[in-house]
């Protein structure tokens, strides 16, 4: 890893490390590209050049409505789905020291889900109302997992155990509230749960706008003390980190991301999981890289989105199928990668 100053007017110096900053600008361009492309499939097709020429006002009336009304919306929610996600997994995997410390694994997921579920199955509620459903069981999900893990501090190890305690729970709850609803609902749920992009309108992209544009700045702004947090309790506290109150400003953001982006899309599963570990092995610098998992999970949601659309010829999956089956075979890599390391 190769570090370098940048001296900026006034006698100041800024940190830097080249290849990180090169592996943001390619992720950058890569998410950039990849939206492009995806904005111009589907039944009615749109060349790269036409799009960016109807995003910069210049195109004709039918493509403005294929690509601002319908495309655009669905192709934003994706950017800001798959950042979150991936801004929450960095967050966690960094305090829990672990790279299985993600919000899929450890409960958050499964806590979304059973908020929705009761607000479909018991009340019969509409989409919005199922998505609030969402929000509420995830940070309850992760109230009550902290509270449980806390022993004179919450250690990565508890936190990981805790969190895949409370998921095989939550799991069970999940299928007894599928067993008492009616089939309609039953459906609803089921196709809720599966994670899907389909139908997002700009109506879906405000709200994630907004938390993002509270969040992610606040995330960002602790990411030195996220990284110290790394090196343990001990040697944070001795680096002047406010250990605790910076754990639970992370974790109570990094909760609220992820909860976000679940009622947003539904449960993706393993973009939390997957993205911070492949930015991580793309920039080769240590601490949680938030910039580089955000921009990650945004191209890796998008890739998935795109495949989901296109690879199967007529057949539309939901984009939560194929991260499912994308992030079971890195999960698989990862637990044959950490036992031959000796670390699991």
């Amino acid at each position: 890893m190769t570090t370098k100053s940048l001296r900026t007017g006034g006698g100041f110096s800024v940190r830097y490390e080249p290849r990180a900053a090169i592996s943001v600008l390619a992720l950058t361009v890569l998410t950039l590209a990849v939206g492009v492309v995806l904005i111009g499939s589907g039944d009615f097709p749109i060349a790269p050049a036409d799009v960016v020429a109807t995003l910069l006002g210049d195109g004709t009336a039918v493509q403005e409505f294929a690509v601002m009304d319908l495309r655009l919306p669905r192709v934003l929610v994706a950017v800001f789905v798959g950042a979150a996600l991936g801004i929450g997994g960095a967050v966690f995997q960094s305090i829990s020291r672990n790279p299985l410390g993600s919000p899929d694994v450890i409960g958050f997921g499964q806590g979304a889900s059973v908020g929705a579920l009761l607000v479909i199955v018991l009340f019969q509620g509409s989409s919005t109302a199922a998505a609030g459903g969402a929000i509420v069981g995830a940070l309850v999900t992760g109230t009550a997992i902290y509270l449980l893990a806390w022993k004179r501090g919450v250690h990565g190890y508890r936190l990981v155990l805790v969190g895949i305690g409370a998921a095989a729970m939550l799991t069970a709850v999940i299928h007894y509230l599928l067993t008492k609803a009616n089939l309609v609902d039953a459906t609803r749920a089921t196709v809720w749960m599966t994670g899907s992009l389909d139908g997002r309108d700009w109506d879906h992209f405000w709200p994630l706008l907004a938390v993002s544009c509270l969040l992610v700045p606040l995330v960002l702004g602790h990411g030195r003390a996220l990284r110290m947090l790394e090196m343990g309790d001990d040697a944070a506290y001795a680096l002047g980190v406010k250990v605790e109150r910076t754990r639970v400003v992370l974790m109570g953001s990094a909760v609220l991301l992820v909860a976000v982006a679940t009622a947003a899309a539904g449960p993706i599963v393993f973009v939390s999981l997957s993205a911070p570990q492949l930015a991580r092995r793309l920039t080769r610098s240590p601490g949680p890289n938030l910039a580089a998992s955000a921009l990650m999970g945004s191209a890796l949601l998008l890739v998935a989105d795109w495949l989901a659309t296109n690879a199967f010829g007529d057949r539309q999956l939901p984009v939560g199928v194929v991260t499912g089956v994308l992030g079971g075979c890195y999960l698989l890599w990862l637990l044959v990668t950490e036992r031959k390391a000796g670390r699991i």
